[in-house]
């Protein structure tokens, strides 16, 4: 039986013909009322921490993160007053998950790999759904290791040899040179096609974890406006 499978998005930095960077300055002004203005002149603030160095206030032209966040870029290279590169470890948005309010900044060695949660994508039509039964998306996070110059993008599952009653777990994942999954993920299960009924009378198990770094979320509050 040819058993469905995972396969992952690759994305590297090197290799793209798109390299994101982020113009930053130092700032020392903090507060709500403040980072508003700051926001209004087409700048957001930002902090940049990790690997020892003291933390660091920023500004980033508005601009500049919505370029990153566009290509789907996790590690961009900061230039101005700062020139390292980082990981945007996270993304703060207004509540209705348009705007940019905050952004998370930690330092990377190139040499050393970085942990990051990959967000799972479903590809595909599953066979199994006609044969009355319904995909199941058990899993939208998974966390990997890897050098900072080969960040995938995102990890795809592959449905169309989905049957009913099958499931792709996670050691059907072909993983790319230096890419590893983190946790005990061997026999995680990723997707199942199951019948309806047994949907109805069970509740799935959340394997879920938490929001992609620069996933939209309306749940964001303001909580970074003053740092």
């Amino acid at each position: 039986m040819i058993r469905p499978g995972l396969r992952i998005k690759s994305y590297n930095i090197l290799e793209s013909k798109v390299s994101d960077t982020l113009n930053v300055k130092k700032r020392d002004e903090t507060g709500t009322l403040r980072m508003r203005r700051l926001r209004k002149t087409g700048f957001i603030p930002a902090v940049l921490y990790g690997r020892g160095g003291d933390s660091v206030s920023l500004t980033v032209p508005i601009s500049d993160v919505n370029a990153a966040i566009r290509h789907g870029s996790r590690v961009v290279d900061l230039a101005g007053d700062v020139s390292e590169s980082a990981l945007i470890k996270h993304v703060q948005w207004d509540q209705l998950g348009s705007d940019v309010l905050h952004l998370d900044l930690t330092r990377i060695d190139a040499s050393v790999d970085i942990e990051i949660e990959l967000k799972v994508e479903v590809r595909g039509v599953a066979p199994g759904t006609k044969q009355g039964g319904t995909v199941q998306q058990m899993v939208h996070q998974m966390k990997v290791a890897c050098p900072p110059a080969a960040v995938p993008e995102s990890l795809e599952v592959n449905i169309n040899g989905l049957e009913l009653d099958q499931s792709i777990t996670a050691d059907q994942l072909e993983l790319p040179e230096g890419v590893k999954l983190l946790g005990e993920t061997d026999e995680l299960v990723i997707v199942t096609c199951v019948e309806v009924a047994a949907v109805e009378s069970e509740e799935p198990a959340d394997f879920s974890a938490s929001p992609e770094v620069i996933g939209r979320s309306g749940e964001d509050e303001e909580s970074g406006d003053d740092s």
